[in-house]
């Protein structure tokens, strides 16, 4: 499974985000998604994650009630959806998946890994 993460950029304080994370390859029901993210200086942090028949969604309590994750599997897509965006949300952002994953929030279960995108917000 490759891993392709977009839709990162500057936005004020306040704003929205929708990233997007597209999987190639088969299966991509069969994956349980997540998103992390690492601020400069920082390790990198669980955001939110979505398991692979999607009933289950986790989140990091710092995004609770402002970040969305969703998955089209149609699309083979999982999407954030981010609002009420804060400058301590600036870090890159990075999607993963996990086989049969069930939301974890921990990123040494995730198989594979996509390059990061960029979220910057501004004060």
């Amino acid at each position: 499974v490759q891993l392709q993460a977009f839709g990162g950029g500057l936005v004020p304080a306040g704003g929205s985000l929708r990233l997007s994370c597209a999987a190639s390859g088969h299966s991509f029901s069969s994956f349980g998604m997540g998103w992390f993210r690492q601020a400069p200086g920082r390790e990198r942090e669980f955001v939110a994650a979505i398991a692979w028949g999607g009933s289950i969604r986790n989140y990091a309590d710092s995004v609770k009630g402002r970040f969305t994750i969703s998955r089209d599997n149609a699309k083979n897509t999982v999407y954030l959806q981010t609002n009420s965006l804060k400058p301590e949300d600036t870090a890159v952002y990075y999607c993963a998946a996990q086989r049969y994953g069930s939301a974890t929030y921990y990123a040494n279960q995730y198989d594979y890994w996509g390059q990061g995108t960029l979220v910057t917000v501004s004060s």
